[in-house]
């Protein structure tokens, strides 16, 4: 449940900032009268995501071995991939969003309301369909009624402070704010691929290699509560396979190259526009 409400949190507070910039925006040009086609868009690219959540995750819960595995396996891979892109992504823009997002549907204001309802629309159907995506692999590594509860009580809470954070006029610090969940959501994307890993090597796709590296469901069972929470979290396997390891630090790994060339690339910048 905690990797579900962690998901929708961090996605519903950006779809809520994205609303909230845009209404503020044209309430700004005093063109309050696109607020409805804002809405509408907004709610238009809101049940388009959650058909798409169901449809993924009934096709995935009702096919058989090997197919189930297959599709699991693929679904959290790139759950994982666009997860670790979405985070990188947010923490170089995040300090330009609500510039970039004003900028945009100021030009778009310019082409009418079809141009507005597309900015808002795509804008939220893109954190929806990586919702979707994220909680579909997220079902596969625990379960629907805890992936549920968690994705409404996370977009619930999303709700809430978007409306505190615009209502009040409080300014969040949304770097910090990406920094922290980002580094939280690396360790699930983490556990995605160790998951997917872990399904294509029992079809056969990937060679085990040494088929288990160790064995401590003596000490920490993976049927146990914590070992369930570690499970859905973090990917935990008491008895991982070479493979399915190399996969997990090799991610890890990238992820910390990653990290340090955007700190370089970031720091030549801010020496750029000095």
């Amino acid at each position: 449940m905690l990797p579900s409400y962690l998901l929708s949190l961090r996605e519903g507070i950006e779809a809520a900032l994205i609303v909230g910039i845009l209404l503020g925006a044209v309430r700004q040009m005093k063109r309050t009268d696109l607020a409805p086609v804002i809405w509408f868009g907004t709610l238009t690219a809101g049940a388009l995501s959650i058909f798409i959540a169901i449809l993924l995750t009934n096709l995935g819960l009702e096919m058989k071995d090997p197919g189930e595995a297959i599709f699991e396996g693929f679904t959290m891979l790139i759950a994982a991939g666009l997860l670790t892109w979405m985070i990188f992504w947010m923490s170089r823009q995040a300090r330009h969003l609500k510039g970039n997002l004003e900028a945009e549907i100021q030009r778009a204001s310019q082409a009418g309301q079809r141009a507005i309802f597309f900015v808002a629309f795509i804008a939220v159907l893109r954190e929806g369909i990586e919702l979707a995506l994220f909680l579909t692999a997220s079902v596969f590594a625990s379960n629907s009624l805890q992936t549920t509860i968690g994705a409404f009580l996370g977009l619930g809470t999303a709700i809430l402070l978007g409306w505190s954070i615009f209502a009040s006029i409080v300014r969040l610090d949304l770097r910090r704010f990406f920094q922290v969940t980002g580094f939280l959501l690396i360790l699930f994307a983490g556990g995605l691929v160790l998951h997917g890993v872990h399904e294509f090597t029992e079809v056969g796709w990937i060679p085990a290699i040494v088929e288990h590296i160790w064995d401590i469901n003596s000490f920490l069972s993976e049927e146990s509560g914590l070992g369930q929470l570690l499970a859905a979290l973090f990917g935990y396997n008491p008895a991982p396979t070479l493979s399915e390891m190399i996969a997990y630090v090799l991610y890890f790994a990238a992820i910390g190259l990653g990290l340090r060339l955007s700190g370089q690339r970031s720091a030549q910048e801010t020496k750029a526009h000095a």
